[in-house]
């Protein structure tokens, strides 16, 4: 009978292979400056110390309210700490499922309406979100410091591998909405072991004979931070959290300074402001060439970005994955042509299917190279719930490559309308598109939604005649407020700086169908999208 490896199983054998070793330094700033005087470190035995008095203190907690094991608790938190962290272990040692919201995401009705679909007896939740779930129908607690839990005396059972690959494990949601609400991503414990071994690959180290030191990449409440700290966790190495998750230049050289970061797992987004500075500054250029290892994610790099890394002798690597399956592909690394090129990672059973030749020409991509689909087969552990499969079985990614050598693989794009903002999530152009015609079509004549990249989306529009282009903006806004409301931050235009009004016809277009070109439209006013941007900071 097979047995099932967790967070928690992962977590007992590091603590006590690895006792003393660090494995979070965590930032200690001056209040008035807000700048780091040092970064205590957190070892592997007192984490689990940790994990296990915060699991004692909710299970008094949730069962004083009458909540039984292994039910579903919600978790309203940025993620970008220790203490969420400690929440969200701590829930699942003692014996619940963890259902993790983002902070981006704040509409308490959505976050109440996926409460009640995933079966949530409990949430906890941040403090600024305290006053917003006053009358929600279920038990709300606020998050707390370990200092300020009380100590319960209650005997946790012994952490042990499942053998039932069905148990729940974790609920996370998918990083943009579908119908104005994100979907709920169920996850099992057969699911938890592929990450488990996937992650174990991904985070080998690269110098054996030193420990490990990477940066905390995003909030643990979305699936790339959940997955870098279970592969960090199996090699004994160390996660060091920062002060914001886009960190400065300057933090970046002192965590290499004084915590001996070794490894950047960061989104593309924010390595390449690291980039850009380091071409006018040859000393951060020297630390960057001498990390063992820059692992990015989310976004493309630009290409003049990831020529310039390549040519400086920067040790890259390229990790593509998603919520519903973590990470998928690795690039191969190194120095050579293929160093970009992205493979399945081992253990994996991917399928990768030719689109046809219309869905080729309609998603935009003008080339006589075949275009292929990521799918994940139902063979595949990390296939995710049959809730999110498609009809035959498989998990259809809707991510479109193509083969440049045999077995490698370059991303081209995706087959749908969605784009991924700055911090990698993901959005529905067309659901904005489809929503402003609906309630602006008598003020409009053609509209575009683009923002890849971006830290949420712009609105390009080309006025019905005789609209007045400022009370135009105002009108979009007012009109669509309530639908933008229920999306995630990353998913929403509520700023009219964000519309972008320009001539009848003038949006550059298809030849054959006429339909407006994302992809173009960000070029042609890259530079005015960049004041825009820059304004809003």
């Amino acid at each position: 009978m097979s047995t099932y490896l967790s967070h928690l199983t992962v977590l007992e054998h590091s603590a006590s292979s690895y006792p003393d070793t660090p494995v979070f330094r965590v930032p200690r700033s001056d209040i008035s400056t807000g700048q780091v005087h040092d970064w205590s470190s957190i070892t592997y035995s007192q984490f689990k110390d940790d994990v296990e008095f915060t699991a004692r203190y909710w299970r008094q907690i949730l069962e004083s309210d009458g909540v039984p094991e292994h039910s579903v608790i919600g978790l309203w938190l940025p993620g970008m700490t220790y203490q969420d962290v400690l929440h969200i272990y701590g829930l699942s040692r003692a014996g619940y499922v963890p259902q993790l919201f983002s902070i981006r995401l704040p509409n308490p009705d959505v976050v109440l309406e996926l409460l009640k679909k995933a079966g949530s007896k409990a949430l906890i939740l941040d403090s600024q979100f305290q006053s917003s779930t006053a009358s929600f129908p279920l038990p709300v607690h606020l998050a707390v410091k370990k200092q300020d839990m009380a100590s319960f005396q209650y005997d946790l059972p012994p952490i042990r591998s499942t053998s039932n690959p069905d148990k729940a494990v974790f609920i996370f949601h998918t990083s943009g909405s579908t119908s104005g609400s994100p979907k709920l991503v169920p996850c099992n414990s057969r699911w938890l072991d592929a990450i488990v071994a996937k992650a174990k690959v991904t985070s080998t180290p690269i110098s054996p004979c030193k420990q490990d030191v990477s940066v905390w990449m995003g909030s643990m409440c979305h699936i790339a931070q959940t997955f870098m700290l279970i592969g960090a966790l199996q090699h004994g190495s160390c996660v060091i959290q920062p002060t914001k998750i886009g960190f400065s230049s300057e933090e970046l050289v002192d965590m290499i300074h004084r915590c001996q970061l070794n490894r950047l797992n960061q989104f593309s987004t924010f390595l390449s402001i690291h980039l850009r500075n380091s071409r006018q500054n040859r000393k951060l250029l020297g630390y960057l060439q001498s990390l063992d290892q820059i692992l990015i994610s989310g976004l493309s790099l630009p290409q003049e970005d990831e020529d310039w890394a390549y040519k400086n002798g920067l040790n890259m690597k390229n990790l593509f994955g998603s919520t519903e399956c973590g990470a998928m592909l690795l690039s191969m690394g190194g120095k050579g042509r293929d160093a970009p090129l992205l493979r399945p990672i081992p253990g994996t059973y991917y399928g990768f299917l030719p689109i046809d030749a219309d869905t080729q020409i309609e998603s935009g991509h003008k080339t006589s190279a075949q275009m292929l689909e990521l799918v994940i087969l139902s063979t595949s552990g990390d296939c995710p719930d049959a809730s999110l499969r498609g009809n035959d079985g498989h998990f259809h990614t809707g991510d479109l490559f193509q083969e440049i050598m045999p077995g490698s693989y370059a991303f081209r794009g995706r087959n749908d309308d969605w784009i991924k903002s700055e911090n990698s999530l993901r959005c529905d152009t067309k659901a904005i598109e489809d929503n402003i015609r609906a309630t602006c079509g008598d003020l409009i004549q053609e509209c575009i939604v683009v923002g890849t990249g971006r830290p949420s989306p712009a609105l390009f529009v080309e006025p019905a005649p005789g609209v007045d282009h400022g009370k135009l903006k105002r009108d979009i806004i007012r009109k669509t407020r309530q639908f933008h409301s229920r999306r995630y931050l990353h998913e929403q235009i509520t700023n009219p700086n964000l519309i972008v009004v320009v001539p009848s016809g003038s949006l550059p277009r298809t030849a054959t169908k006429g339909n407006i070109r994302r992809k173009a439209v960000e070029e042609a006013y890259q530079a005015e999208l960049d004041k825009i941007y820059a304004s809003l900071q």
